[in-house]
């Protein structure tokens, strides 16, 4: 598993340790953490290895997760070329691992691949409206241009593949300084700061709790040869980023005040997943909701910080 001690990745080994696989997680701890898997390290079904995956990688696997690459705007503006290279040079060089030992190989995409979209709920089909020259772009086009690898690939070698776009996701393990709103929101509370917005909060997003998102990635992985995806993964449900707040403020109480700042470039309005492919191929919908969500990242977050 590339990126394996990142959020998405340390419950992903989590998950599939349990299940009783042997895990190779592999990561270069730009935006991972060894603490993330610390609590591994006495498995002997894990082995962890520091690798950057913009080089090839020489191992013997059966399956490949693909989740290499900082995901937040924080981290991934720091280094732009770098970002760019992980998507698409990680995905060549995982691709030709894939190709080698016949693995099935899973890609995290992302629902940037929409961009600022002109269609509400995106939906699979829909192509995206993407800056390719803006902030963002290191991002977006980097995991736009790994699904093109991914289905070149999939067409001209045979290689097994299923791909992901995974919508906002939240939960224990968030990075507290990765600039994503729900950790952004959390932190800035417990400590007795302001909460920042961008823009004026009316601008959406959907949240999904990471247990359920595991759960979606493992079923997708277990499909069928013939499905491929991209397969949108996320909660439905829409929140304005001001309810975000106003509920998180809520929970944990305290006298911060709500700020306004301007939206950064390229920015999306709106993010919401149509699901309806991944409920009819994998049975998949979200379990928990915001509320019962935010109680369980809130909790992770009060202990991280009186660390």
């Amino acid at each position: 598993m590339t990126g394996g001690a990142g959020f998405l990745g340390s419950h992903l080994c989590d998950r599939l340790l349990a299940e009783g696989n042997d895990v190779l997680c592999v990561d270069n701890f730009y935006s991972g953490a060894k603490d993330n898997v610390a609590h591994l390290m006495g498995n002997p079904h894990f082995e962890l290895m520091r690798h950057d995956v913009t080089f090839p990688l020489y191992v013997e696997v059966d399956e490949i997760y693909n989740l290499a690459c900082p995901a937040s705007p924080v981290h991934y503006q720091w280094d732009p070329v770098q970002t760019t290279k992980t998507s698409v040079h990680g995905a060549i060089n995982m691709l030709g691992l894939a190709k080698r030992t016949k693995a099935r190989i899973f890609q995290a995409s992302t629902s940037e691949v929409y961009g600022d979209p002109e269609i509400h709920p995106q939906q699979e089909n829909y192509w995206g409206r993407v800056n390719p020259i803006g902030i963002r772009s290191c991002y977006d086009e980097g995991k736009r241009c790994a699904e093109t690898l991914f289905f070149d690939y999939h067409r001209q070698h045979q290689v097994d593949i299923k791909v992901a776009r995974i919508f906002n996701t939240y939960g224990p393990r968030m990075h507290p300084n990765d600039g994503r709103v729900v950790s952004n929101f959390i932190v800035q509370a417990l400590r007795g700061e302001d909460i920042t917005i961008y823009g004026d909060g009316s601008q959406t997003r959907s949240f999904c709790y990471v247990d359920d998102l595991i759960e979606g990635f493992t079923r997708l992985m277990a499909s069928g040869a013939g499905v491929t995806g991209p397969i949108n993964m996320g909660n439905p449900h829409e929140f304005t980023i001001r309810e975000l707040a106003e509920a998180v403020l809520k929970k944990v109480g305290g006298s911060s005040r709500l700020v306004f700042k301007p939206l950064p470039q390229d920015d999306p309005r709106q993010r919401q997943p149509d699901i309806g492919l991944a409920r009819a191929t994998l049975g998949w919908e979200p379990q928990v909701q915001l509320d019962a969500g935010l109680d369980k990242t809130i909790h992770y977050f009060r202990r991280r910080l009186a660390e």
